[in-house]
């Protein structure tokens, strides 16, 4: 079975997703990503409210052209309270695409579907790709074991050419992507196509600090750690002063708390908020509680450039 390219399934010019990124990803970045021919996506959750939801994809609409696509990123799992509702305005403002994360993909399925919304599964495995191609996904995100933020197990080459054996949807390759042969490398493995985060954090575009850009540029990725401090599961992050105090390590109550079923979500969902707070807060003020998330990529970010000029250095 021939699988459809990147460029085909999204109407796009160069086989590259601008990946959702949590308070980095906006408008503005996603509106020079189209420029330039690729698509761009934002989690919805960088917006507090569902009018500013709506209101960015009015935006985006009305800044789309040809050879350029947009979406968004649900985390679709019991801890995100506004899943449903931020699904119901993404339908009824039909996006182009939306990529789910860190749950079941069905209910977003169902419902893009009807109105058209292509969705894109993140997945770290073969067992869970099989599950998502059942339920009707129209592509996989391979997240491998270089990508920022969540993060997955398994090498690029591995993840790629097991999905692409084994199941029949197309795969877009999530992490290790920093240069034009790195991208090569994923498509020669057998993916449609990339999807792309950390090299964008320093960009001109992007709605963080100067200081979280200028780390992008002055750590690399001998850097990069995981931490359980921020969502409970293991996140990249920048090894900062901060981060090599307050250890990576979850404390011996939340560990044990995990571990009782009762208990285990909300654990888990104060665990996100407090480390959501202080993402927050280190990404958009100069803070002594520095917690940028980022993946090894950024060994190849070399200034703070703009988004096109990054795109121009990534793509075909």
């Amino acid at each position: 079975m021939i699988k459809p390219v990147l460029t085909s399934l999204l109407n796009i010019n160069r086989p590259l997703i601008m990946a959702p990124m949590f308070l980095v990803s906006n408008t503005k970045m996603v509106i020079e990503g189209m420029k330039s021919g690729v698509a761009g996506c934002i989690p919805a959750l960088n917006y507090r409210t569902l009018e500013e939801l709506r209101t960015s994809v009015i935006e985006l609409r009305a800044a789309k052209v040809a050879g350029g696509s947009f979406g968004y990123n649900l985390i679709v799992n019991k801890s995100n309270i506004k899943y449903k509702d931020q699904l119901a305005v993404l339908c009824e403002e039909r996006v182009d695409f939306i990529i789910t994360s860190l749950g079941s993909p069905e209910e977003t399925i169902n419902q893009a579907h009807k109105v058209g919304i292509k969705v894109f599964c993140d997945v770290t495995d073969l067992a869970f790709a099989k599950k998502v191609e059942s339920l009707g996904a129209d592509a996989l995100i391979a997240v491998n074991n270089l990508a920022g933020g969540h993060r997955g197990n398994l090498g690029p080459e591995e993840l790629i050419k097991e999905l692409d054996l084994n199941t029949s949807l197309p795969v877009i390759s999530a992490g290790g992507v920093s240069t034009k042969k790195e991208l090569e490398k994923m498509l020669s493995y057998g993916a449609v196509g990339v999807s792309v985060g950390s090299p964008f954090i320093a960009s001109f575009e992007s709605g963080v600090s100067q200081e979280y850009k200028q780390a992008c540029v002055d750590y690399g990725a001998n850097d990069i750690v995981l931490t359980e401090k921020i969502s409970g599961t293991p996140c990249t992050v920048i090894n900062t002063p901060y981060v090599k105090k307050v250890g990576t390590k979850q404390t011996w109550l939340e560990q044990t708390l995990n571990k009782n079923k009762t208990l285990k979500k909300w654990v888990k969902m104060i665990r996100y908020m407090i480390g959501s707070n202080a993402v927050t807060k280190a990404a958009t003020e100069v803070t002594y509680k520095t917690v940028w998330v980022a993946g090894p990529t950024i060994e190849n970010t070399t200034e703070i450039s703009a988004v096109s000029k990054i795109i121009d250095k990534l793509c075909l």
